[in-house]
């Protein structure tokens, strides 16, 4: 609506009139689509359009973890194998692939060596270069330690699965060509921004460099357009079975590690920055090079991304602004519920009949029938744990959230074939609340309720 579209262009226009950002621009996907865009500054004399590269940081690595789960995905890797199981000679062999995709394994944050974001690459030519002589000042698994090093390996364990193909080039096919990101590169290509550092006393401008990283790239090389990254916030909402399906994207939103620091409104999952803001759940990252920043976040439960860029090195609070954009658009325009549709399938009368109240002691549950033979667990006390399961081909379900994440659901059957109870983790569910003939363990006093005595 017209007031929308005016909030998000204030917001826009504020953060970089008060950012002193030499040009900036940002977007909102809903729905699978761009609804809004918007630009301020100027670049080359002209303001911005969304096919004008920017240098997006650590948003890179979103894009490296996806890689890293795609091998997982193709069995070439698992989450919690070794470090060393794959890459040999390096000084932390121990580290798992879950703990560098989530800030967990305790690697320092920075390379050894000049400052690497703004100098070249080629000074640390070989993996075993990339680290000091104490390249693990935490404990693996203990605490969330943001590193830069840490995607660095990551993007050497990418190429050596990859039979030693550039990460760059793996990217290419098999994340940007799929998803028709053209425009998304190492290197700049025309157009593109060029970074400034802005007096913090003055209204003057200094040009920063911008040199190939190197084995550092994964941790922040690439650039992009607002375009591209639009298509890049449709997948992280929705996924995309060429490159990566929604059920392995959202492990990806799922932390993994405490926060750094004190602050408990946010986390880290596998490659994924994770917010709490306004009540609102965000997940995607923030990046910052010399002469650049950006921020995209995605809200899955409204359907809704945005993203920001700007050409300063600092100033600029990049990733409230990609976050206030997303709260604009929520607060002026909320989601409206897709229309209640019946199950499409035929409705099997075994399941159905489990549906409806059940009991874990004297606490009442229900259980509801869902698409592809699914089922959810809620409670009706609004005291318990609830859950929703994946039917699984051997008659079981798989909790899929919560306490019950992981964990087997099955219908346990009396000897005449009927329904005796739900056994869901060792929890035994029943038609009744501590009835005398149910099999519920430790048994139940015979003679049943009564008043006080």
């Amino acid at each position: 609506m017209p007031q929308t579209r005016r909030a998000l262009l204030r917001r826009l226009a504020l953060a970089q009139a008060d950012g002193r950002a030499p040009s900036m621009t940002g977007a909102v996907v809903r729905g699978g689509r761009v609804v809004w865009t918007g630009a301020r500054g100027t670049v080359d004399g002209a303001v911005p359009h969304g096919d004008v590269q920017y240098r997006i940081g650590s948003l890179s690595k979103t894009f490296v973890a996806v890689l890293v789960l795609r091998l997982r995905d193709e069995g070439l890797l698992r989450l919690d194998d070794p470090l060393g199981v794959h890459l040999k000679g390096l000084p932390a062999p121990d580290v798992t692939i879950a703990q560098l995709l989530a800030h967990g394994a305790g690697l320092s944050a920075e390379p050894r060596g000049p400052w690497w974001e703004r100098t070249p690459g080629g000074l640390r030519p070989e993996p075993a270069d990339l680290f000091d002589e104490r390249p693990r000042p935490h404990p693996a698994g203990r605490r969330h330690h943001y590193s830069n090093l840490g995607y660095a390996v990551l993007g050497a364990l990418v190429e050596r699965l990859r039979d030693g193909t550039p990460w760059g080039a793996v990217l290419r096919r098999e994340v940007l060509e799929p998803l028709g990101m053209a425009r998304t590169t190492l290197t700049p290509t025309a157009p593109h921004a060029q970074g400034w550092a802005v007096h913090p006393w003055a209204d003057a401008l200094l040009p920063e460099p911008a040199h190939d990283s190197g084995l550092m790239g994964p941790a922040g090389q690439l650039w992009s357009t607002t375009e591209d990254l639009c298509r890049w916030a449709a997948f992280l909402l929705r996924g995309d079975d060429r490159v990566l399906d929604g059920a392995s994207l959202a492990e990806m939103r799922t932390p993994a590690v405490p926060p750094e620091g004190d602050g408990w409104s946010a986390g880290y999952g596998l490659g994924l920055q994770l917010v709490s803001k306004g009540g609102r759940r965000l997940a995607g990252h923030t990046g910052s090079m010399p002469g650049f920043l950006a921020a995209l976040w995605v809200d899955t439960d409204q359907d809704v991304a945005a993203l920001a860029l700007a050409n300063c090195t600092s100033g600029l609070p990049i990733g409230t602004v990609a976050a206030d954009l997303v709260e604009t658009v929520t607060a002026h325009e909320p989601r409206i519920p897709e229309a209640w549709r019946p199950l499409p399938e035929p409705v099997d009368e075994e399941l159905l009949a489990l549906s409806g109240p059940w009991y874990w002691g004297a606490n009442p549950f229900a259980l509801r029938l869902t698409g592809g033979r699914g089922l959810e667990l809620v409670t009706l006390s609004g005291n318990g744990r609830g859950s929703r399961f994946r039917a699984e081909s051997d008659g079981t379900w798989t909790g899929l959230d919560g306490y019950y994440a992981g964990e087997s659901l099955r219908v346990v059957r009396a000897p005449d074939g009927s329904v005796s109870h739900l056994d869901l983790a060792t929890f035994v569910f029943t038609r009744g609340p501590y009835e005398p003939a149910d099999p519920v363990p430790g048994g139940v006093d015979p003679q049943g309720w009564r008043g006080a005595p």
